[in-house]
């Protein structure tokens, strides 16, 4: 992980790939942008965030069309 990197509470697909933020693999990116399946990037490791993410919470970034 970068400790100087920005947390983005939202973003696009087009501005990921556009900026080339390495969050994940560009190609998973751009097949989620081109069937608009929102993606939500959050850190697994910390305790608890997967069950706060199914809840709804804001966690992370969420990358939407």
């Amino acid at each position: 992980m970068n400790p100087e990197a920005e947390l983005l509470t939202a973003v696009s697909h087009r501005e990921v790939l556009d900026r080339g933020l390495r969050v994940a693999d560009a190609t998973a990116f751009s097949l989620c942008m081109d069937n608009g399946m929102p993606i939500l990037v959050f850190n697994l490791l910390t305790d608890g965030n997967i069950a706060r993410a199914v809840r709804g919470e804001k966690i992370g970034t969420l990358v939407t069309t």
